[in-house]
This record gives C-alpha cells, structure tokens and sequence, in this order.
C-alpha cells in the first residue's frame, strides 16, 4: 500500500519528503528512522557495485513502515523499468526527454504485462483488446509510481509533452546533470538554474504533476520548496551521515 499512498498524497496537492539511499542494504536501520520523516525513499546503486535486488530486504522493512520504496534504474531500458515495478512501489528513470520514449517508459510501468504489437496499438491509437483488459491493466498498476528525471534543456522544452502522458506521478530534477548540460556544472545557485528549476514545477503545476529537485544543503531544498516544489528528495544515505557527524562531533572536541 506504500505505493498507492505516495500517489495519492501527490495527487492531492502535498508535498512529500524522501531521501536517496545507495550505500545501506541492511533491514535492520529502518526502525532507526525517525517517525513520520520520510514518505519514500529512492534506492540508488549508481555510482556503486550494488545491484538493485541487493534493496529488496531493505525495501520490505520500509513496506512495514508505510514508507514508499521507489527504485532508480541506470538506464532508459523498458524491460528493466518494468523488472523494477514488479519488485518495488515504483521507478525513477533517469535523463528522460524525448516525447516518445517517455510514453513507452511510461508503459512499460504502468500498462504492465501488455507489450509488443498490442501495446504499440494502444499507444498510437488508445484502441485496448478489451474493456476487460484495460480495467485488469489499471488495477493491477493502481499502486505503481512512475517518476522521470529531468536532466536536460530538451527534457524541458518538451516538457508539456512528457507531462501530457498518462501514469506520470512527478517530476524529478537531477541538478548535477542538468546544469553540466546547461553549462554550468554544479552551480547549485546559478540564477538560470533556479529560472529552470521554476519552469519545471510551473509545468508541472498546469498538469497537477508535482516537481522537485535533489539539494544536499537545508538552504538549496527550502529555496525550492518556496518555489513550489512538492516532491522533496534531500541527501542520501551516505550525506546525511557525514551532516550528522560533523553536527555533533565537534561540540564533543
């Protein structure tokens, strides 16, 4: 139900709060974590050995806890957004935009198991095999989130298209690669940045779509949470650590 409650806090206008994990596998943290904090968590094996099954007992454990576990994938692979979906509440696809390949990404999670020549037919022309197959389609999938990440001018100049497709529940934007791709690598507070940043929740809003952008730093994650932002992603497992630690320790020394 995890899944399904996340959906439902975005589709009612609330803003919802997670982090990134990519280094903790271990079940045993999450009853470590503090009440009522996260809505969801996204698991993240980029940049490390993991692989995303490695996840699964922690994202079980969070099940427990009413907290939404999505999983992003490395690539753009349909079949692998499709494997994720059935393992956890929901996937984060990364540097999503062009039009066309987000509608099939978009299917690939939420019009679950309909493939091949029969979901190219829905997808040119909406027609379904059936009204029964249609309605088994949006049930089983009621409960999945799909959320791509908007990394790339292109992604947002197509933008009202991709926000036009069905089964998107957010925006998420990845500032390391949109501002490498703007031309200004990490500038976290370069004013077009912040400009770009607006763009994407002001679309968003227009299709009730909520957006938001990763920040490591309180000060970044508020300035866009004024902005509008709804889908708040602070940190990962590894800064929120390194925060703690340098928050206490030196009151120690």
């Amino acid at each position: 139900m995890s899944g399904k409650i996340l959906k439902e806090k975005l589709a009612a206008g609330k803003t919802v709060y997670g982090t990134l994990i990519a280094h903790l596998t271990d079940p045993s943290i999450v009853p470590k974590l503090p009440e009522d904090m996260l809505d969801f968590v996204i698991v993240t094996p980029e940049h490390t050995a993991y692989d995303l099954a490695e996840f699964l007992p922690l994202r079980h454990a969070l099940q427990a806890r009413g907290i939404a576990c999505l999983a992003r994938t490395h690539g753009r692979d349909e079949a692998d957004v499709a494997k994720v979906c059935d393992s956890y509440d929901g996937v984060v696809v990364p540097y999503v935009e062009d039009f066309e390949e987000a509608k099939r990404l978009a299917a690939a999670a939420v019009y679950r198991p309909l493939k091949g020549k029969r979901l190219d037919k829905v997808l040119a022309t909406g027609e379904w095999p059936s009204d029964k197959t249609r309605d088994y389609i949006a049930e089983r999938n009621a409960e999945t989130v799909f959320i791509p990440m908007i990394e790339s001018i292109p992604a947002v100049e197509n933008l009202d298209g991709i926000c036009s497709i069905p089964g998107i529940d957010a925006l998420f934007v990845g500032p390391g690669d949109l501002t490498a791709n703007m031309g200004i690598p990490k500038e976290y507070d370069h004013p077009d940045l912040i400009a770009t940043i607006q763009r994407i929740i002001d679309t968003g809003n227009k299709h009730n779509i909520a957006a938001g952008s990763w920040f490591g730093t309180v000060e970044q994650a508020k300035r866009t949470i004024d902005q509008g932002a709804r889908f708040v992603v602070y940190g990962n497992d590894g800064l929120l650590l390194q925060q703690a630690m340098e928050s206490v320790f030196p009151k120690l020394k």
